[in-house]
């Protein structure tokens, strides 16, 4: 670490003041290219665009897969159950047994 504070003491550069001045030059142009690359704005920008954009996504396959079990679950138990099944089709479909008394509200 000594050495490199050194390359910023304009004292010690003696005979080398001009490579001691090129290798200054070549080091502040290196950080700032390696800033622009990796913390450009649109990348940057994008990057949180894209964590909101996954986070939404992820949050919709959680509510796909829950709806998927629901269906599941709903379809074994119409496929197993009668008594289900008859239920279902009454409140879904309107459908009723003879005898039935059916009210229609408007």
């Amino acid at each position: 670490m000594g050495k490199f504070r050194d390359i910023w003491n304009r004292e010690k550069d003696g005979s080398k003041a001009e490579q001691r001045s090129f290798l200054r030059f070549a080091i502040v142009i290196t950080a700032v290219f390696v800033l622009f690359l990796f913390i450009k704005k649109d990348n940057l920008v994008r990057w949180i665009q894209a964590g909101f954009t996954l986070g939404q996504q992820e949050r919709r396959i959680e509510q796909l897969e829950k709806e998927n079990r629901d269906l599941d679950r709903q379809i074994h138990m119409l496929s197993t159950s009668r008594d289900s099944l008859e239920q279902f089709a009454r409140e879904e479909f309107g459908f009723v047994e003879p005898g039935d008394d059916v009210y229609i509200e408007e």
